[in-house]
């Protein structure tokens, strides 16, 4: 069984740190930035619905099936987003990682790459996850190219998953990295922080 714990992760520029009701006022206001709430492929609460968010977020953790962290860019402290370990199933040592989302000035920087690398590396070497599941809408074509350059291989797309906020009906692309692939995935991300 998985052991899932509270944990802080860190690299020289990014920290991944739980999730807190402290954290709501810093989370509304890189939500705003790209107005998030309004892209039709996630799931980002307007500014006025992140202490529910982060309320539903913490009983999910408390119920053991997730692990949410705020995404904090280390100069000056700054709060640029969230994600989490999600769909916890700790008697088949998977996980999934979802729920992610960038302020828009962060996206397409350094701050995916990390948080991909500690998550996954926290993942595979700490928890001992055999899986890492990682989804994203089907048409959210910036996300899938960004969890496939990670070296996570596509399973399947699940059809007419979920209904979301704005009443359309979402397809979810499914990927997944297994322990035999993390070494190389985790090479490949080694080399990309290397070269931010």
């Amino acid at each position: 069984m998985l052991r899932i714990e509270p944990v802080t992760l860190s690299t020289d520029l990014l920290t991944l740190r739980p999730l807190s009701l402290a954290e709501v006022p810093a989370l509304a206001k890189a939500a705003g930035d790209g107005e998030l709430w309004e892209k039709k492929t996630t799931t980002v609460p307007r500014p006025e619905g992140f202490e529910a968010y982060v309320e539903t977020a913490l009983k999910l953790q408390a119920a053991g099936l997730a692990l949410p962290f705020t995404t904090v860019v280390n100069e000056g402290d700054r709060v640029v987003g969230s994600t989490r370990f999600m769909n916890i199933d700790a008697a088949n040592h998977r996980v999934e990682i979802g729920t992610t989302w960038i302020a828009k000035s962060w996206q397409r920087t350094f701050v995916n790459t990390h948080a991909k690398l500690l998550m996954l590396r926290h993942a595979f070497e700490t928890l001992g996850c055999i899986s890492v599941e990682i989804r994203t809408h089907a048409r959210n074509d910036q996300s899938r190219a960004a969890i496939e350059r990670l070296g996570a291989k596509l399973d399947g797309i699940l059809r007419h998953h979920m209904i979301m906020p704005d009443g359309h009906i979402r397809d979810t692309a499914t990927y997944s990295i297994i322990r035999d692939e993390w070494p190389a995935v985790k090479a490949g991300l080694e080399r990309r922080m290397a070269a931010l």
